[in-house]
């Protein structure tokens, strides 16, 4: 693909959407965009569409970043949506993240349009979508992905081709099974020192410098400390990722023991309303569990 402005189109502008589409647009590109919510000031040389067929029938290459799967076959296939303003040639875009099954079903179906079907999800949250430093895991033909991936590189900097279609959707479940294991790790280990009476600043940080470091230690173990839990990654969004893993497991007859253990942590957290804070609040059920916070809030 080359260097030219291209006409894209962006639908899902939220928390992760709306810096991925601005660093389209930022790069010389036309873009176009459908959202139900205001768009970001940033995005105001952004043409909005009244449907994501409109998207479709504007643009080139369609990407979406929605919340959950329903959503994104909704957006794909609904009477106004972006198949029905497809022509042959174009290329469908999904960075959500979404299940691999439907994926490969979404793929099939945007192909017999005669149009390319990419799902290149990503990690890296809100501070890797507005650094433009996402990881981005593709399902794809290795032609779609040689033409789309100058593109990826003005979102993200670690980007892969899994395999094809599906491929790059498996590879964030197994992504999200990792980052829920390590957020349940990091807060046990905080609430564990902060009961026994050991401050857990100087914990995180002790353990910052040995074999414990992660890069959760370092952002969420933070979060945990300093009580802030503005998403980010929400308990929601989260708990969707895991759901996918675990119907997944259930499908090929894998276990997924500790996966099953996080989820339910993470489902204390959206019992007691906590499923729209940030993910690194998983602590929190465990801090009811041993009833003390690893630090009281406010402080």
């Amino acid at each position: 693909m080359t260097t030219a402005s291209l006409k894209l189109g962006f639908i899902g502008l939220g928390i992760m959407g709306a810096p991925m589409a601005g660093h389209l647009l930022k790069a010389g590109h036309t873009l176009f965009v459908h959202t139900r919510s205001k768009v970001h000031p940033d995005l105001a040389a952004a043409t909005v569409c009244a449907s994501a067929k409109a998207v479709a029938e504007r643009a080139d290459v369609i990407f979406t970043m929605l919340p959950d799967t329903p959503d994104v076959a909704k957006v794909l296939f609904a009477d106004d949506g972006v198949a029905a303003g497809l022509s042959k040639g174009k290329t469908v875009v999904d960075m959500s993240s979404i299940s691999p099954i439907e994926t490969k079903d979404f793929a099939v179906r945007i192909n017999a349009l005669g149009c390319d079907y990419i799902d290149a999800p990503v990690s890296g949250g809100e501070v890797g979508a507005k650094a433009a430093s996402l990881t981005i895991m593709v399902g794809a033909s290795e032609e779609a992905f040689a033409r789309i991936k100058p593109l990826f590189e003005l979102m993200g900097k670690n980007i892969t081709l899994v395999g094809a279609n599906g491929d790059g959707q498996t590879c964030k479940v197994a992504n999200q099974i990792i980052v829920a294991l390590n957020i349940a790790a990091v807060s046990e280990a905080l609430v564990f020192a902060s009961k026994a009476g050991a401050d857990p600043a100087r914990v995180r940080q002790a353990l910052m410098g040995g074999f414990a470091a992660s890069r959760i230690l370092e952002v969420h173990g933070e979060r945990m400390i300093k009580r802030t839990f503005a998403p980010g990654f929400r308990i929601g969004l989260h708990q969707k990722d895991l759901n996918l893993a675990l119907a997944g497991a259930r499908a090929i007859g894998v276990a997924l023991p500790q996966t099953a253990g996080a989820a339910q942590l993470m489902q204390v957290c959206a019992a007691n309303g906590g499923q729209d804070l940030d993910h690194s609040s998983l602590v929190k059920a465990l801090e009811l569990m041993a009833n003390h916070p690893v630090m009281p809030d406010g402080a």
